[in-house]
C-alpha cells in the first residue's frame, strides 16, 4: 500500500472542526503510523522474510534415475563397518577411485619388497664399493641401488625374468622373501582382477534400458478403479522371473495419535487385476493396482490427491540369462509409450464409487506431480 492511499484513508476519519492542538497531535500520530507501516513493509519485502514464508518443497526419496536420496549420519564406527566389508565397499566406489586404488596396491607391493631386497643387500655388504674386489657372491646379482631393487621386485611379482638380475643361494632370507612375494603377488592379482571383473559384470547399467512411463493414471478397469503405470525393456536379452512391487510412502497416524513418518504401504500390483507380480517383459506391460479397501489410495478423491503428500516407488527385479534366439521377431514402437487417453472415471474416492454414491464422468487424472518413479534391481546368472 502506498503512502498516498494511507493518507486518504486516514484523512477521512479526522473531523473538519478540530482544534489546532488536536490537529498537531493527530498529525504526529499519523506520521508515526506512516513510519511504522513503512518499516513493516520493508521487513516483509526483505529476502529473508520471503524465504521464511515460502512453502518448502519436499525432495524425492528416490530420484528418477533410481538413486536413493537418503544419507546416513551419526553412525557409530561407520568407517570400521565399511572396512569389514571391503569387497562390497570397493565395488561401490567410483571407477576413478577404483583404478587409483588398483594402481596404488601394486605400487605399494613393489615398493615394500624392493625395500626388503635393498635392506638384505645392504646388510650382506653387497652395496659396498669394495665388494667387487672381494671374492664373494651377492644375494641378488646386479642389485646395487634402490632403483635396481625396485625393478627386481617388479620382475619377481610378474615373473618377467629378464635374466640380468637374479637371486643366488648366498642368502636364505632373500630366497624366503622371493617366495613370500610370489604368494602375495598371486593373492593381490587375484583379488584386484576379481574386484574389477565383479564391478564390470554388475548389472547396474542394465537398469538404464528398463524404462518406466512418465505418467501414472487412475481409471476404471472392469468396473474397478485402478492405478496404472507402464514398464518396458528395450533390450533383446529379456529378463526371466521378473517381479514387480509398488511401495506407497507416506506419513501415518497411529491409534494413539503418534505420527509415523515415511511409513511403507505395500501395494499389490501385476499385469492384470489378479495381483500377480510376475511379468513376461518382452513387450511394454501396463502394471495394474486395484484400489480396494486394502489399498492406501482407497479414500483419496480427485481433489484430495491434489494436496496429498505421498510417494509411489515401483521396484522391478529379474534375472539375466542367455539363450539361442531363432529368426523372426515382432517390432515394438515406443513412440506411444508415454501416451494416455481419457476414459470415463469417477471423481470420487474408490470407497464412494463402490458404494455407488457418485456418478461417472469423462475424466482422466494424472499422478505425474506425485513423485512416481521406478527402481530396477537385477541379478545375473553366470
Amino acid at each position: 500500500m502506498s503512502s498516498a492511499r494511507i493518507r486518504r484513508a486516514n484523512s477521512a476519519r479526522i473531523p473538519s472542526s478540530t482544534y489546532s492542538g488536536r490537529n498537531l497531535r493527530v498529525s504526529d500520530a499519523f506520521s508515526d503510523s506512516i513510519r511504522t507501516l513503512a518499516i513493516t513493509a520493508r521487513r516483509n519485502s526483505s529476502p529473508l522474510s520471503r524465504k521464511s514464508t515460502k512453502k518448502m518443497k519436499k525432495s524425492r526419496l528416490v530420484a528418477k534415475n533410481g538413486l536413493c536420496n537418503v544419507f546416513n549420519t551419526n553412525v557409530p564406527k561407520k568407517d570400521r563397518q565399511y572396512l569389514r566389508d571391503i569387497f562390497t565397499t570397493m565395488i561401490d566406489v567410483k571407477w576413478r577411485y577404483m583404478l587409483f586404488i588398483f594402481a596404488l596396491v601394486f605400487v605399494l607391493s613393489w615398493t615394500t619388497f624392493a625395500s626388503i631386497y635393498y635392506t638384505i643387500a645392504f646388510l650382506h655388504g653387497d652395496l659396498s664399493p669394495d665388494f667387487r674386489y672381494l671374492n664373494r657372491t651377492q644375494c641378488v646379482v646386479n642389485l646395487d641401488s634402490i632403483y635396481s631393487s625396485f625393478l627386481f621386485a617388479v620382475e619377481t611379482h610378474h615373473t618377467i625374468g629378464y635374466g640380468h638380475r637374479y637371486i643366488t643361494t648366498e642368502c636364505p632370507l632373500a630366497g624366503l622373501t622371493v617366495c613370500l612375494q610370489a604368494v602375495c603377488g598371486l593373492l593381490i592379482q587375484s583379488f584386484m582382477v576379481g574386484l574389477v571383473f565383479a564391478k564390470m559384470a554388475r548389472p547396474k547399467k542394465r537398469a538404464e534400458t528398463i524404462i518406466f512411463s512418465e505418467k501414472a493414471v487412475i481409471c476404471l478397469r472392469d468396473g474397478q478403479l485402478c492405478f496404472l503405470c507402464r514398464v518396458g525393456d528395450m533390450r533383446n536379452t529379456h529378463l526371466v522371473e521378473a517381479h514387480v512391487r509398488l511401495q506407497f510412502i507416506s506419513d501415518r497416524e497411529t491409534a494413539e495419535g503418534e505420527i509415523e513418518p515415511l511409513h511403507q504401504f505395500e501395494m499389490k500390483v501385476g499385469p492384470t487385476i489378479t495381483d500377480d507380480d510376475r511379468l513376461f517383459l518382452v513387450w511394454p506391460t501396463t502394471l495394474c493396482h486395484v484400489i480396494n479397501k486394502d489399498s492406501p489410495l482407497y479414500e483419496y478423491t480427485a481433489n484430495s490427491l491434489l494436496s496429498a503428500q505421498f510417494e509411489i516407488i515401483c521396484l522391478l527385479e529379474g534375472i539375466l540369462v542367455t539363450y539361442q534366439r531363432s529368426n523372426g521377431s515382432y517390432q515394438i514402437d515406443y513412440n506411444l509409450f508415454n501416451s494416455t487417453y481419457a476414459v470415463k472415471t469417477p471423481h470420487c474416492s474408490a470407497m464412494e464409487h463402490y458404494a455407488q454414491d457418485c456418478s461417472v464422468s469423462f475424466w482422466e487424472f494424472y499422478l505425474a506431480d506425485y513423485k512416481f518413479q521406478g527402481l530396477f534391481f537385477l541379478t545375473s546368472l553366470g
